[in-house]
């Protein structure tokens, strides 16, 4: 039977110009081998940096549209209070109720929704206590008032809402 180059290749070299070509051979192939992941690791290096700079360029558009936004409720204000020496009160109230509707859908755009607390009962993730009341009519826990509003922005907590909380004391 002759012998096929893969079967040459397993049998061992007894001669000392079979080891030192099978040793070169061996060198080459790990240089090769060496550059080859030298090369995939910068091109990986170079893609992880491309992303981020996207991601980046992202959030710094989204951040300007919003800023777009807010600038149109703020432009809207300077026009009210450079009208407040010549209009009456009603229409600067109007003005200032147009601005406050305005800014609630820029933030409604945004994902950014408030949650109900009065009568709720009381919830330390939703809700930030400032004072017990009594008789406030409700059972002990449950929120009696709501002194500053929360606000989600999808399903995390933005802010917890500031509120009163019943003590469950109501006075005769």
């Amino acid at each position: 039977m002759t012998d096929t180059p893969d079967q040459n290749a397993q049998q061992p070299v007894t001669d000392a110009r079979g080891v030192a070509a099978q040793l070169e051979a061996t060198r080459s192939e790990l240089a090769e081998m060496t550059d080859k992941y030298k090369r995939a690791v910068a091109d990986m290096d170079n893609f992880r940096k491309l992303q981020e700079r996207r991601s980046l360029d992202r959030t710094r558009q989204e951040k300007k549209s919003l800023l777009l936004r807010l600038i149109e409720v703020v432009d809207d204000l300077d026009r009210a209070l450079s009208f407040q020496e010549v209009a009456d009160r009603e229409t600067l109230l109007q003005s200032l109720k147009h601005t406050y509707v305005q800014l609630g859908a820029v933030l409604q755009r945004e994902g950014v929704t408030t949650f109900t607390t009065e009568g709720e009962s009381f919830d330390p993730r939703l809700h930030e206590a400032v004072e017990s009341v009594d008789n406030s009519g409700l059972p002990e826990g449950h929120v009696a008032q709501e002194v500053q509003r929360g606000y989600r922005f999808g399903d995390d907590l933005l802010r917890p809402a500031r509120v009163h909380v019943s003590s469950g004391n109501d006075a005769e």
